[in-house]
């Protein structure tokens, strides 16, 4: 039996609301902010959904709101993708990555 972050009982992976995740500035390894954590990519697995990933940043932003508003504001708004294992939400409050911001894919 492992502790959700809340500190219930669980029987499976970490388990966290992540409304406590999102727009919450995320940290590199060196403590230097790289973003706001602005939306996830989620996959079936099982009888249930995991996160995939999680895109930080401006770009996180437009493509939650939608493509249209990309073209209104253009293709320079940049931000990152990270995979599940390159970011460190067992502080929802302070997410941090757990590898280089040049690792992370490009949005």
């Amino acid at each position: 039996m492992t502790r959700t972050v809340d500190g219930s009982a669980s029987n499976g992976a970490l388990e966290i609301r992540l409304d406590r995740l999102l727009g919450r500035n995320v940290r590199d390894t060196n403590g230097r902010r790289i973003g706001r954590l602005e939306e996830f990519r989620a996959e079936p697995r099982g009888q249930g959904i995991v996160i995939a990933a999680y895109v930080i940043g401006a770009a996180a932003l437009l493509e939650r709101l939608g493509a249209g508003l990309r073209l209104l504001v253009g293709s320079h708004v940049r931000g990152y993708v990270a995979r599940w294992d390159q970011l460190d939400i067992s502080d929802p409050d302070h997410p941090r990555l757990t590898c280089a911001v040049k690792e992370l894919e490009r949005s």
